[in-house]
């Protein structure tokens, strides 16, 4: 099996008779260096999605924002990031020096996506370095089409949730047609490297309102459909290894961001996947806490082409 996959990531791949391929393609497709059309493509987004873990283990996944340039790379085993999460965001506990995290860069409008999991070399009051562990690109499957501008906003207020959603958050998460999942292979992965131990941040797609909320006495559920994909099974690898997800949620008109923690468990089948037409499997996710942060964002997206993969036929 390919030194580019962990256990978790093996164990799905064995499960789905798919070790022998990936063991090849792995070993082309997932580098420990970027690419120059990776480190361009990094220099001209607004955005960088980021995940990272707490004390405890928990992953979360948040947003950064700047002019076109704030992520730059100086050579292709470093990116710099001219951001930080503030003080208030979750995922600022889990940047320092040393860490495992993750990184996503997307670009709605293109439907282009490239990741680099990595460590944290340096942190300074203006950013951060990470180090590559990590470097791949992903297919534009999913992916709803948006452009961003930038706008003037002063967030709000930050409240902290429990395992029930209130109802600003919950109409968020009914009608998204999109969430980011970070997830990790251990609650204290040692770095990031090329055998794909470390963080990991990535993209879910689909129609508005994909994912189902089940709300029950201790907690909220969320349900969502996982489709195919690049079958590289880092995020379902990870969550095998480590049961727990950093789910973000994005009001791409209003700028608020809804943030979230979960235990997460992953059905391979069962009558429930008729209810998600085109699902392989889906992905139950316990509500533990969660941060609901209005205008956290000063940036505001143009209204949603849908993925190709999910417009009528």
């Amino acid at each position: 099996m390919s030194a580019r996959f962990h256990a978790g990531e093996q164990q799905m791949h064995e499960r789905l008779g798919l070790g022998e391929a990936l063991s090849e393609l792995g070993g082309r497709m997932i580098r420990d260096a970027m690419p120059d059309q990776h480190r361009d493509f990094f220099a001209q987004l607004p955005t960088m999605w980021l995940g990272t873990l707490d004390a405890q283990g928990q992953p979360w996944a948040t947003l950064l924002s700047g002019a076109p340039g704030f992520a730059r790379s100086p050579d292709a085993q470093q990116l710099r990031l001219d951001a930080r999460p503030r003080a208030e965001d979750p995922a600022a506990q889990g940047l320092h020096p040393g860490a495992a995290v993750a990184l996503l860069g997307l670009e709605p409008h293109t439907r282009r996506r490239n990741r680099m999991n990595g460590t944290v070399q340096a942190l300074d009051a203006a950013g951060f370095s990470v180090r590559v562990g990590q470097s791949f690109g992903n297919c534009p499957k999913y992916i709803q089409g948006r452009r961003a501008e930038h706008v003037r906003r002063e967030p709000g207020p930050v409240q902290t949730l429990g395992p029930s959603l209130g109802a600003e958050a919950l109409a968020l998460v009914q009608a998204a047609d999109t969430l980011f999942i970070a997830s990790s292979s251990s609650a204290r992965p040692a770095g990031t490297g090329p055998q794909g131990a470390g963080v990991d941040i990535s993209h879910r797609g689909g129609r508005p309102g994909f994912v189902r909320v089940l709300r029950e006495a201790g907690g909220d559920q969320l349900i969502v459909p996982d489709y195919a994909g690049n079958r590289f099974f880092n995020t379902l690898g990870n969550l095998l290894a480590w049961p727990r997800a950093g789910l973000l949620f994005v009001d791409w008109q209003h700028g608020h961001l809804l943030q979230l923690a979960a235990q997460a468990e992953i059905q391979h089948d069962g009558p429930e996947l008729a209810d998600f037409p085109g699902a392989q499997r889906l992905l139950k996710l316990r509500l533990l806490q969660g941060r609901w942060r209005p205008a956290a964002l000063p940036l505001r997206w143009s209204a949603p082409e849908l993925a190709p993969q999910f417009l009528p036929a």
